[in-house]
Formats: C-alpha cells, structure tokens, sequence
C-alpha cells in the first residue's frame, strides 16, 4: 500500500552562534546565516548554551546548535 509520506533522510550540521542581546537572537544569527549556503534546513536542536561574563555582567551569550537539513535528490 503507497504511503503518503515521504522518507526523510537528514544531515546534521553543528552551529555555535553568539549574540549580545540574547540566547534568541545567537539562535537566530546562527540560522540565518546557514541559510545563506545550506538550503533544506528543517529543525535545530540547542545541545550546549554559555556565556561570557564581564565586570559582573552578562556581555555574551553563546549556543551550539545541531540543525538538521534534507539531502537533495
């Protein structure tokens, strides 16, 4: 019997994208520019979060992502 869905085979590719504003915004710099070469990306799961600290301060946030893309063809 055909099934409707597909077979997904996916790569995983790690990013590690920084942000002084917040874990959000590294996320999304992280995305963004991926996707400026890897085309097909379908999920992201956050694997690691760290910062650095400054004169008692937060002054940047760090987090390493693994995104997973399909394979063409």
């Amino acid at each position: 019997m055909p099934t409707a869905e597909k077979d997904h085979v996916y790569k995983i590719l790690e990013l590690v994208g920084s942000s002084e504003t917040s874990i959000e915004d590294a996320i999304k710099n992280a995305i963004g520019r991926a996707a400026k070469t890897v085309r097909e990306m379908k999920w992201f799961e956050v694997v690691q979060t760290r910062g650095h600290i400054e004169n008692n301060a937060v002054r940047h946030y760090q987090v390493t992502l693994r995104v997973g893309f399909t394979l063409e063809g």
